[in-house]
Parts: C-alpha cells; sequence; structure tokens
C-alpha cells in the first residue's frame, strides 16, 4: 500500500521569509522522517508530498496514492487545516484524520464552544471581540482569559492572556487584533487543574489514550500553558500521567467531546476545571503533533506506554475502517 504524506515543513516557510511564532504549527524535518519510518516498518510505502500546492501540483500530473497520511496545517484562512483533506475529497483519495468540516469547525475556538455547549458539555462562558468596540458589552466577570480564535500551538498566549480590569484586557485585545488579524476568544478564566487527554480512533472506537495533567514550573510563565512555555517545556513544564477522579471525568469531557465533534483517528483535548473542580472542555486538536520526542500527544502515549509507531499504528488502522 502506497501512503502519500502531506504536511507544512517549518524549514520551508523560514527560508520564505516567515517569522518563529508565524510558523510555529508546522512540522520539523525530522517529525517527517518519524513519521515515514514508523510507516515504513510497519510495512507501508511511503511518497513525501508536502503541503497544499505541491499537491496540487502532484495531483495535475496524474500521481496518486492508496491513502494520505496527511498532517499539513495549511497558512492561510480560517479553512486552512481543511484545504488538504477538500482537495483529496474531490479526487476521491482517503487520508488520515479528520474531515474538511471537522477541521474547519475546530479551528475557530468560538464555533466550536458553541457546539460543544450545545452538545451539554461544559466548557467556560465566553465571549468574542471582533473589533475593540466589542469590549463595552462584555458582562462576563473577571478575571478573564484572552486568546486569538483560531491559532494552535499556544501562539498568542502569553502571560498577559490572564486579565483583572477593563485597562489591561483593552490592552491586550488591542495586541492580539493587530498582531493575528482576527477576533479575540475571551473566557472566564479557570483556576482548576489543566489537563491534556489523548483520544485515538473515531465514534464508537474511540478511546482514551491517557490523560496527562499539565503542571507550570516555578520559571514557567504563570496562569497558561502558553507558547514560551510549550516552546520551551523540558524546562518549564512538568507533563504528570494521572488517573485520580478529575482525570477520570477529564477524560468522559473530553471523549463526549471528540465524538460529539465528529473528529476523527487520534488528536488531543485541553481540558481545565473550574473553581469547584469540575473539568470543562477549553479546545480540541484534531491535528495534533506528531513529533516523536516533544509533542504532546506522542508525550501522552509514551508515560501511558503506547510507542510511536503503535500510535502511527493505530491512526492508520482507524483509517483504513474507512476504506474496508
Amino acid at each position: 500500500m502506497l501512503v502519500g504524506i502531506t504536511y507544512d515543513l517549518r524549514d520551508e516557510y523560514i527560508e520564505m521569509g516567515f517569522g518563529e511564532e508565524e510558523t510555529a504549527e508546522f512540522d520539523r524535518a525530522d517529525t517527517i522522517d518519524a513519521i515515514e519510518n514508523a510507516l515504513a516498518g510497519l510495512g507501508y510505502r511511503t511518497q513525501r508530498i508536502g503541503h497544499v500546492k505541491k499537491l496540487i501540483t502532484c495531483l495535475s500530473e496524474g500521481k496518486s496514492w492508496d491513502i494520505i497520511f496527511n498532517i499539513a496545517e495549511g497558512y492561510h484562512g480560517i479553512g486552512r487545516e481543511a484545504q488538504v483533506p477538500a482537495i483529496l475529497d474531490a479526487f476521491q483519495i482517503p487520508y488520515t484524520f479528520s474531515d474538511p468540516l471537522v477541521l474547519s469547525l475546530t479551528l475557530n475556538k468560538a464555533i466550536t464552544k458553541r457546539v460543544v455547549r450545545d452538545l451539554g458539555i461544559p466548557t467556560p462562558d465566553f465571549a468574542l471581540i471582533e473589533r475593540l468596540s466589542d469590549i463595552d458589552s462584555v458582562s462576563l466577570p473577571f478575571p478573564l482569559f484572552g486568546k486569538p480564535v483560531a491559532e494552535g500551538t499556544g501562539k498568542g498566549i502569553s502571560d498577559a492572556s490572564k486579565v483583572g480590569d477593563k485597562e489591561n484586557l483593552r490592552a491586550l485585545c488591542r495586541d492580539l487584533i493587530d498582531r493575528f488579524k482576527q477576533p479575540v476568544l475571551l473566557e472566564t478564566y479557570l483556576p482548576g487543574r489543566e489537563f491534556t487527554v489523548g483520544i485515538i480512533g473515531t465514534g464508537d472506537d474511540a478511546k482514551v489514550a491517557g490523560v496527562i495533567e499539565v503542571l507550570l514550573n516555578r520559571q514557567a510563565e504563570k496562569g497558561a500553558y502558553s507558547y514560551i512555555n510549550k516552546k520551551k517545556y523540558e524546562e518549564l513544564v512538568t507533563y504528570s500521567l494521572v488517573d485520580d477522579k478529575m482525570a477520570c471525568d477529564a477524560a468522559r469531557v473530553a471523549l463526549d467531546s471528540w465524538v460529539g465533534l465528529g473528529c476523527r483517528d487520534a488528536g488531543r483535548i485541553d481540558i481545565r476545571s473550574d473553581a469547584g473542580g469540575k473539568p470543562n472542555f477549553i479546545e480540541v486538536n484534531p491535528l495534533a503533533g506528531l513529533h516523536p520526542v516533544h509533542s504532546d500527544l506522542p508525550i501522552l502515549c509514551r508515560l501511558s506506554g503506547i510507542s510511536f509507531e503503535q500510535l502511527i499504528d493505530e491512526i492508520m488502522k482507524s483509517a483504513l475502517k474507512r476504506i474496508a
């Protein structure tokens, strides 16, 4: 079976002049090496494709594959993660991970929260700030937590994300709108424990791979699993595999969210508990990072006794069920 691999390579975008934070979600070359090696070890033939424009070129040349292992994040637009799957759907080529609808939905954190709330899953109250004048109509109690509505990898999140008054809220929103050219999602700040839950599988076959608690070390930026904390996690963050009652409740919230949103194959859901200890949905990553050492999902799996090759095998098995 020939497996094509679609991805956005960070080094390529850096060479084109893009900045470090702009390319934070893109993959390192050793991530692609690890995925290709794992697939080869599982008996698949592989072919590297690259980003969406390279995929289009390959398709125009008449190339095809039995299935695509897709981790392409895309660069421009709210539907950027859905670009590769949408093209593959048009050519009736199967692929790993979620479909265009899910990837477009979940990149927009505000709309995702509306769907999750409609499913009866707890998530913190929120408001969307599209322009600074929207701040005047916000009735949520302080402290609040603000972040770009459609970014990942902690982009735009720092120790300034938690705000306690209108003046700091205005400054935060002005900065994020100017930098990211998109609305700001405001949420009531949850002071409880923070978890990341790994999910493997699709629909009724979906299962929790493990729950890790994210613990910020003394030197870390406070109050948030921020861009800097993620980038320097080895010195700033401790990951602890947990299975106490609150962790089990977090796992249930995560699994219900994963299935309810229609996510597929494998990914990660971030959960944070409120002042009463109730786990709440924060956001979902249906296209989670797959660096074998540094990405949260492989770290979580490793702590749970699941090797990187086993994770890739589970992803492939889940995707292949759709074409059986």
